[in-house]
């Protein structure tokens, strides 16, 4: 059958290397060799995967397809390799990713639970924006990810929670002052800070700053919870935050103070989310299993003992 799973590793090689010579060097073969056999490939099956030029190749558009789907291959005949030679759950090791801002607050328990019962299952942890999980769920680089589930509509979906949303501002803003929840009439007129677009939260703060009122900051897009918090610290403006992130650590920062936000649209949902089709088996209910173990320990519905 053609094209064969060398040939694959073959392609996705070359597109991630950049360079024929390179790739034949990693690939432990000759580089005429390995230009017959993408030659040979694109002959089968009648498309040109790469342009060649003096400076490396470049992919086509039907090459960024086959290689997307050439990992996927790739990945599941490891998987199945492994899983024919290994009885752990997920054939040994776990490919987790995660939203940012959630995993430093959620995982570290997670990752001690399944060390405690598996001790060895390795659990690799990715944490990478809701765009690029998507990727790579669909690549197969993941065999979970956790995040928001209405950005992956083509999944198998296991509710963890619904997290609400919290403000932070610089201790002599006109809002440190008050007590109690924050609503959208305290936001009219404010300057929102957040992530960037390629996170969910960004867009439910785009929606929050359209129903209050405010605007979002187009000065600065935080690539980190952290980042948006010294943003606000410094009085450039409002910080959303999720819940998990002000319980676990912006409640110990003395530069901000916050406070619940209360607005309809003011939480996210997050999800344990598996690849559609795929035959779920021990592994994932382990992982679901400690999972909601976690969160029921967290107390999500509980304030972050402020103050």
């Amino acid at each position: 059958m053609r094209p064969t799973l060398r040939q694959l590793e073959y392609v996705v090689t070359v597109n991630r290397l950049g360079r024929f010579g390179l790739a034949a060097e990693v690939l432990n073969v000759s580089q005429p060799s390995l230009s017959a056999q993408i030659a040979a490939i694109e002959s089968e099956l009648g498309v040109r995967l790469f342009e060649r030029s003096r400076g490396g190749v470049e992919i086509t558009a039907k090459g960024e397809e086959f290689v997307l789907r050439a990992q996927r291959v790739l990945s599941d005949m490891q998987d199945l390799r492994s899983a024919m030679t290994n009885s752990l759950p997920f054939a040994g090791r776990l490919r987790l990713g995660v939203l940012p801002s959630i995993g430093p607050y959620l995982l570290p328990r997670v990752v001690r639970q399944i060390h405690d019962s598996h001790p060895d299952l390795r659990v690799i942890v990715r944490e990478e924006n809701t765009l690029d999980l998507e990727a790579g769920l669909k690549a197969g680089r993941f065999d979970a990810i956790i995040s928001t589930p209405e950005d992956h509509p083509n999944t198998l979906q296991r509710r963890l929670f619904n997290e609400r949303l919290w403000v932070a501002v610089a201790t002599d803003d006109p809002l440190a002052a008050g007590g109690g929840d924050v609503t959208a009439s305290d936001l009219a007129g404010r300057r929102l800070l957040t992530l960037d677009n390629g996170h969910r939260l960004a867009r439910i703060v785009y929606a929050l700053a359209a129903s209050a009122g405010g605007v979002v900051s187009d000065e600065y897009e935080g690539t980190s919870l952290d980042s948006t918090l010294l943003m606000a610290a410094t009085g450039a403006g409002v910080a959303v935050i999720p819940h998990l992130f002000a319980a676990r650590q912006a409640r110990f920062r003395d530069e901000v103070v916050l406070r619940p936000l209360a607005m309809a649209e003011a939480h996210r949902d997050i999800a344990l989310l598996l690849r559609s089709g795929e035959a779920l088996h021990a592994g994932h209910d382990l992982l679901t299993q400690i999972l909601h173990q976690v969160v029921a320990e967290l107390d999500l519905g509980a304030a972050p003992q402020i103050g």
